[in-house]
């Protein structure tokens, strides 16, 4: 009989709290003009809208910025 209790996963404690939920909608709030511009630069360039939307790449940006903010 196997004994499944010693490899059991460990529960993955979230780090991202209240302080970090804010600094993290503020950078996505101020990242979203910015995104759009190089959004709409990229259909211009590429003519495809095959490409992520400016929201996607807001959030992309917040996710990148707000560890390193924490990490420091």
């Amino acid at each position: 009989m196997t004994d499944f209790t010693t490899d059991m996963p460990r529960r993955r404690v979230n780090k991202r709290g209240a302080e970090f939920l804010v600094y993290f909608s503020l950078i996505f709030v101020l990242a979203i003009p910015f995104a759009t511009g190089s959004w709409l630069l990229d259909v211009f360039r590429k003519q495809t809208l095959n490409l992520h939307g400016p929201l996607a790449r807001a959030w992309a940006e917040a996710d990148r910025i707000t560890p390193i903010l924490f990490s420091a």
